[in-house]
């Protein structure tokens, strides 16, 4: 009989090489997504062309009980990030509820083209995954609008504005932030691929999976999309995305399962580096988690409660009379 120790250490190397393999795949497959698009966002932002479309949300922000000129900010995060969003709000007259009320917006829908196309190539319509976000965002926001709009404007008095580069400096920046991110989405890839990986070759998944069961049922997810989910919920969705492409391809998943998943994480992901961003800027933490939990739990589960509906009147509608 083999020693247990030898088999044990034969699936660990198994499940490293395993994991190596599709990390570098998934890598490679971002790459081709976060390049391309954050040098285009870069250069209209760097142009000033995203600023001269802030008029198509002027007309919309009273409905987001917000001012006109927080429309730039929203733009900004939605076609950019969250950092540019953050840079753009804080020299704004925005006062603590206003600023409130734009963290709440992009935390659900920032970064839409590139995290629309990463969920596009990783289960979801990319449409629908992006009008879903906005629409959600929107929503809450309208919701929460009137605890938040009260008081004074800020003033950004001894706040500099942001300095137009030269076009090379531009350039080069860019390119030294994106060194750093691609290095980033490296580690964390192909980090969490090896560890999936040989946790599966282990037989681990099971165990883990079963622990987090109750909190994955109370989100309305089925237990299958367990280390999915958390590697969004922890890493986001531009990391979260390339595991769940390979998990796809496994095709370990249902279209509905993988669809809830993504619906979940679009409203609800990166909760450990982004809300700290505004936190950072003074606004309150409790409406930077706690509205996109809650939205995240009902719209899942009503979605849920709609496949259930449309199965039960497909069954129906085919029973012989």
């Amino acid at each position: 009989m083999e020693d247990p120790e030898i088999q044990y250490g034969a699936l660990v190397k198994t499940g490293l090489k395993m994991g190596v393999r599709k990390g570098w795949s998934g890598f490679v497959w971002m790459m081709k997504i976060v390049l391309p698009i954050s040098l285009l966002t870069t250069l209209l932002d760097w142009s000033g062309w995203i600023g001269r479309l802030d008029f198509l949300l002027t007309p919309i922000m009273g409905l987001l009980h917000l001012p006109p000129t927080a429309a730039l900010p929203l733009l900004i995060g939605m076609l950019a990030n969250i950092y540019g969003a953050i840079a753009a709000m804080v020299v704004l007259p925005l006062n603590e509820g206003q600023m409130t009320l734009i963290g709440i917006f992009l935390l659900m829908a920032h970064n839409l083209i590139q995290e629309g196309i990463i969920q596009g190539k990783s289960g979801i319509n990319p449409v629908k995954a992006t009008l879903f976000r906005i629409i959600t965002a929107s929503v809450t926001v309208m919701i929460v609008g009137p605890w938040l709009v009260s008081g004074p404007a800020a003033t950004a008095a001894g706040i500099l504005p942001p300095i137009h580069l030269p076009f090379a400096d531009m350039l080069w920046h860019w390119l030294q932030t994106t060194t750093i991110l691609c290095f980033k989405i490296f580690l964390i890839i192909m980090f969490i691929m090896t560890l999936l990986e040989t946790m599966k070759f282990l037989d681990w998944i099971n165990y883990i999976v079963r622990f987090f069961s109750p909190l994955l049922k109370l989100m309305g997810l089925d237990a299958k999309v367990g280390l999915l989910w958390m590697t969004a919920i922890i890493f986001g969705l531009a990391y979260g995305g390339a595991v769940i492409v390979e998990e796809a391809k496994a095709e370990h998943l249902s279209k509905e399962d993988l669809e809830m998943l993504h619906l979940s994480i679009g409203i609800n992901h990166s909760m450990v580096e982004d809300p700290p961003l505004f936190i950072s800027v003074g606004l309150n933490a409790f409406w930077l988690y706690i509205p996109r939990i809650v939205v995240a739990v009902i719209t899942v589960h009503l979605i849920r409660l709609w496949y259930r509906f449309r199965s039960y009147r497909s069954k129906s509608i085919k029973k012989p009379l």
